[in-house]
C-alpha cells in the first residue's frame, strides 16, 4: 500500500488568500451593497446627543471634607463612601422619580418622511398620567392642539389644558410644554408607556462610574436622541439624589426631637415630683442644708470601701496564683493575672516558672522523661515552687492584718454615720436623685437644641460641579463602526458562501483532498476548457491542454528506458468522470510523438472513445470476441497519424462474459507486437468489474477521477477497497479542474495554480512556433 504524502503546513495568510481571493467579485459586490444599506442608514438613522454631568461626593476616605464650623452644625451628617453612592445614583427608586416627573411613560413624537422622532421641545403639550400604577402601554394616539382655544384634540374629543380629564386611555392632564420651541407643525402623537420598563430602559442607558480611584468625583453620562431630554434627565437625577439625602436627614431629625421633646416631658415630670418632694421633707423637718460632717462620713466610707475591695482582689489573685503553683499538671497552661499585686519579685519567679514549664512541655514532646535535660528542668521548677508559695504567704499575712484594719476603720465610720439622723440621710437620697434628673434633662435639652440647629442648616452631601450639558454633535450612530461594520459582515457573509459551497460538497474538489483521503498518487491535472466538453483535443483549439496531456505522460514515464509502460488501462469510479476523453486524447498526444499508438473502446456497454472518432457503429472488439475475425480487421486508422483504433462495436451478449472468453490474450500478443504504446478505455469500476480483468495485460492504471463531480467516498475507498488494490500500478489523474471564484485568476482547484500561456510577446511567438511544426494528417493503415 503506498504511503499518503506528508501534508506540509501552509501559512495562514497564504491559504485564506488562496481560498478566497478568487471570489474578489462577490465580496466587492456584497461590501459596495451593505455600504450602500450603511450609508442609508446613517442618513434616515435618528442622532443620539449625550449629556455629562459631574458631582462631588463626600467620601469618608477619599478627603472632601466639610469646613469645622460646617461640620459641628451638620450633627446628622453622615460619611458616605462613593462606590454606594454610584450604585445609589443608578437605583430603581430614583429612575422612577425621573420618569415620573418628567413624564417619560408618555412620550410625544413627530412624524416625519421615513419614521417617528421625538418632540421633546417641539410639542405644544405635554401629558400627565394621573395613577402612575394603572398606566397601559398603548399604540401611538394622535393628537392636534388649538391654541386658540387651548384645547387638545384627541380621537374626535376636546380636551381643556390644565385639568384632569378621563379619556378612553385613563385620567391624563394635558399641559403646556415648558421646553416648547415653536416652528413644528406635527403631525404629533403620543403614546402611553409602562413607568417600570421605562425606568428599567434608563437605567441601562445611564453611566455613572467615579473619575478615578481615589477621587471622589462621580461623572454621569446620559445618551439620548434629545440633548434637551438628556440634559433633564441628568439634572433631575442629581436633584432627586441629593432631595432624597435632605429628606433621609430631615426624617431622622424629625424622629429624634419627637423623641427627645417625649423624653424630655417625662424627666420634667418626674424633676418636679422630686422637688416637690424635697421641699416637703424640708418644711416637715425643718432642713435647710445638709451636714458637712455626714459628707466627709460619707467620703471616707467610699473611700475605705474601695480599698477593702482592692484588698480582695490582691487576695483572689493570690488565691489564683498560689493554685497555678501548686498544681503539679500544668502542661503550659497560662499564669494567672498578677494585677494589682505591685511585686516584682513575685512576677519575675513567676515569668521563670512559667518558661520552665513551657520549655518543659515542648521538650515532652520529643524527649524521654528521664533524658537529663528534663531531669534539670524539673529541679529547677521544684526549686522555685517553694519560693513563690513563700512569698504569696507572706504578702497574703499583710493583706489580712490590713483587711482587718479597714474593716475596723468602716466600723467605726458606719457607726459614726449612725449618729447621723435618718431624716438627713433621707434628704440626700431624694437630693442626689434630683441631680441626676436635673443632667438627664439639661443632655435632652442640649440635643434637641443641635437637632434644630442641624435642621436648619441642613445641606446635602454632595456638590454638582458641572451640571449636565449635552453635545453639540451627535455621538451616535457610530460612522466609522456602522459602515467598517458593513463591510466586515460583507466580508463574513462572502467568507460563509464560499465556506458553505466547498466545505459542504460531497465531491472532491481540491487536489490536496486526493491526498488527503487516498494514498494513490495524483499523476496530472487537467484544466476544464468549455469549447472542448469532452471532444477530442487539436493543437488548434487549446494548447493547455495538451501541454498537461504531455504533462502527464511524462509523469506516468510512458518515455522511460528503464522502466517502459505500454500498456495502459484508463478507468474511473463512475460513469461521466471523462476517462474516454481522457484515454481519447492521451492516444492523440502520444501519436504526435510519434510513436503508433492504439486505442480499445473496451467499454462495451457505453462505447464514447468510438463516439470520439467518428466510430461508433464500426466493427470491432465485441465481433472479435463473438466471431472469427482477425485482429487487423477490427483495427482502423484516425484522422491522426500514427493513431489507430479499436471500436467498442457492437453486441447483445453480457460484456463481462464476453471479455473473459479467452481471446484478449492473442490480441494483446498481436498489438504489442505493432504498436508502441496500448492504451484501454474500459468501463467504471462501480457498475462493472470489466476493469478488474483487464489489468492483467495494463502496466500502469489511470484512474480518473472528475473535479466536482467524483464523490469524496469514491476516492476515500481507493484504498480499503480490496477490489481496486488489485488494479495493477494504480495512479490518478484530476479531470476537469475548473479555476475557482468568478474570475479567470491564477487560483485553481489543483495546485492552486494554472499555466498561463502567451503572456508576453516572446512566449507567444515560441507556443505558436511549436504548433505550426505539429501538422496532422490523415493516413490509413496498411494492414499489418
Amino acid at each position: 500500500m503506498n504511503n499518503r504524502p506528508d501534508q506540509k503546513n501552509t501559512p495562514f495568510v497564504e491559504a485564506f488568500v488562496y481560498r478566497y481571493l478568487p471570489y474578489w467579485p462577490l465580496f466587492a459586490v456584497l461590501a459596495v451593497i451593505f455600504t450602500a444599506l450603511s450609508v442609508g442608514y446613517l442618513r434616515y438613522a435618528t442622532p443620539v446627543y449625550e449629556a455629562n454631568a459631574t458631582i462631588l461626593i463626600k467620601d469618608e476616605k477619599k478627603g472632601a471634607e466639610e469646613s469645622s464650623l460646617s461640620e459641628s452644625m451638620n450633627v446628622l451628617s453622615s460619611k458616605k463612601i462613593v462606590e454606594n453612592e454610584v450604585v445609589v445614583l443608578q437605583s430603581r427608586n430614583l429612575a422612577d422619580k425621573i420618569v415620573a416627573g418628567l413624564r417619560l411613560y408618555a412620550p410625544i413624537s413627530e412624524s416625519g418622511r421615513l419614521g417617528n422622532r421625538t418632540a421633546y421641545t417641539s410639542s405644544p403639550i405635554v401629558v400627565t398620567a394621573f395613577n402612575l400604577d394603572q398606566v397601559q402601554t398603548t399604540q401611538d394616539i394622535p393628537f392636534t392642539y388649538d391654541a386658540a382655544a387651548r384645547k387638545v384634540l384627541v380621537g374626535g374629543a376636546a380636551y381643556p389644558l390644565d385639568q384632569l380629564v378621563a379619556t378612553p386611555y385613563g385620567s391624563l392632564t394635558f399641559s403646556p410644554n415648558p421646553r416648547y420651541k415653536p416652528g413644528s407643525n406635527g403631525p404629533f402623537h403620543f403614546r402611553l408607556v409602562d413607568p417600570k420598563s421605562v425606568a428599567a430602559g434608563l437605567q441601562k442607558k445611564l453611566d455613572v462610574a467615579p473619575a478615578g480611584k481615589l477621587s471622589s468625583i462621580v461623572r454621569l453620562k446620559y445618551s439620548d436622541e434629545s440633548p434637551e431630554r438628556a440634559e433633564d434627565i441628568l439634572n433631575n437625577l442629581v436633584r432627586d439624589y441629593n432631595a432624597a439625602s435632605i429628606d433621609y436627614k430631615n426624617s431622622v431629625a424629625r424622629n429624634t426631637i419627637a423623641f427627645v421633646d417625649e423624653r424630655m416631658r417625662i424627666v420634667q415630670r418626674e424633676l418636679n415630683a422630686v422637688e416637690k418632694q424635697i421641699q416637703s421633707f424640708k418644711a416637715r423637718n425643718n432642713v435647710v442644708d445638709l451636714s458637712e460632717q455626714g459628707k466627709l462620713y460619707l467620703k471616707n466610707v467610699g473611700e475605705i470601701d474601695q480599698k477593702l475591695a482592692e484588698v480582695n482582689m490582691k487576695m483572689a489573685v493570690l488565691g489564683q496564683v498560689e493554685q497555678y503553683v501548686s498544681a503539679k499538671q500544668r502542661d503550659g497552661s497560662l499564669v494567672p493575672s498578677t494585677l494589682g499585686i505591685e511585686d516584682p519579685l513575685l512576677s519575675g519567679l513567676l515569668e521563670k516558672l512559667y518558661q520552665a514549664d513551657l520549655e518543659r512541655d515542648r521538650l515532652s514532646r520529643t524527649t524521654a522523661e528521664n533524658h537529663p535535660v528534663m531531669l534539670a528542668l524539673d529541679e529547677q521548677i521544684e526549686k522555685l515552687r517553694p519560693g513563690i508559695l513563700d512569698n504569696i504567704r507572706s504578702q497574703r499575712s499583710a493583706l489580712s492584718a490590713s483587711q482587718r484594719n479597714l474593716a475596723s476603720t468602716n466600723s467605726a465610720y458606719n457607726s459614726m454615720l449612725n449618729t447621723i439622723p435618718q431624716k438627713e440621710r433621707e434628704l440626700l437620697d431624694v437630693s442626689r436623685e434630683q441631680s441626676i434628673k436635673n443632667s438627664i434633662y439639661s443632655f435632652l435639652l442640649q440635643k434637641r437644641e443641635e437637632t434644630a440647629i442641624a435642621v436648619a442648616s441642613n445641606i446635602p452631601d454632595s456638590k454638582v460641579v458641572e451640571t449636565a450639558r449635552a453635545s453639540v454633535l451627535p455621538v451616535g450612530p457610530n460612522k466609522p463602526f456602522i459602515l467598517g461594520a458593513g463591510i466586515a459582515f460583507a466580508l463574513l457573509l462572502s467568507i460563509a458562501y464560499v465556506a458553505w459551497k466547498e466545505g459542504f460538497s460531497r465531491n472532491v474538489l481540491f487536489r490536496d483532498e486526493i491526498g488527503t483521503y487516498t494514498g494513490v498518487p495524483v499523476l496530472a491535472e487537467i484544466a476544464h476548457v468549455d469549447h472542448l466538453k469532452g471532444k477530442l483535443l487539436s493543437a488548434q483549439k487549446d494548447a493547455r491542454v495538451g501541454e498537461e496531456f504531455r504533462q502527464l505522460r511524462v509523469a506516468a514515464g510512458l518515455f522511460s528506458k528503464s522502466n517502459p509502460k505500454k500498456r495502459l488501462l484508463v478507468t474511473s469510479s463512475v460513469a461521466g468522470e471523462g476517462k474516454s476523453f481522457v484515454a481519447s486524447n492521451l492516444a492523440v498526444n502520444l501519436s504526435l510523438s510519434g510513436k503508433k499508438v492504439v486505442l480499445l473502446d473496451m467499454d462495451l456497454r457505453n462505447p464514447q472513445a468510438s463516439r470520439n472518432f467518428g466510430a461508433p457503429q464500426a466493427m470491432g472488439l465485441a465481433e472479435y470476441l463473438e466471431n472469427e475475425v482477425e485482429p487487423y480487421e477490427i483495427i482502423k486508422s484516425t484522422e491522426y497519424k500514427n493513431l489507430y483504433l479499436v471500436s467498442a462495436g457492437t453486441t447483445e451478449s453480457n460484456a463481462t462474459e464476453l471479455l473473459l472468453n479467452g481471446k484478449l490474450a492473442p490480441l494483446f500478443d498481436y498489438l504489442e507486437e505493432a504498436f508502441d504504446f496500448i492504451i484501454m478505455d474500459a468501463a467504471p469500476v462501480h457498475p462493472a468489474t470489466d476493469a478488474y480483468f483487464l489489468t492483467e495485460w495494463s502496466d500502469l492504471t489511470l484512474y480518473v477521477v472528475r473535479h466536482a463531480y467524483t464523490p469524496k467516498a469514491f476516492v476515500q475507498n481507493l484504498d480499503a477497497n480490496n477490489r481496486i488494490k488489485a488494479l495493477n500500478n494504480l495512479a490518478i489523474v484530476f479531470n476537469d479542474v475548473k479555476p475557482r471564484g468568478f474570475g479567470s485568476g491564477s487560483y485553481g482547484y489543483g495546485y492552486g495554480h494554472e499555466m498561463r500561456y502567451g503572456q508576453d510577446a516572446a512566449g507567444d511567438s515560441r507556443l505558436k512556433k511549436f504548433l505550426r511544426q505539429l501538422s496532422f494528417q490523415k493516413k490509413g493503415l496498411k494492414k499489418a
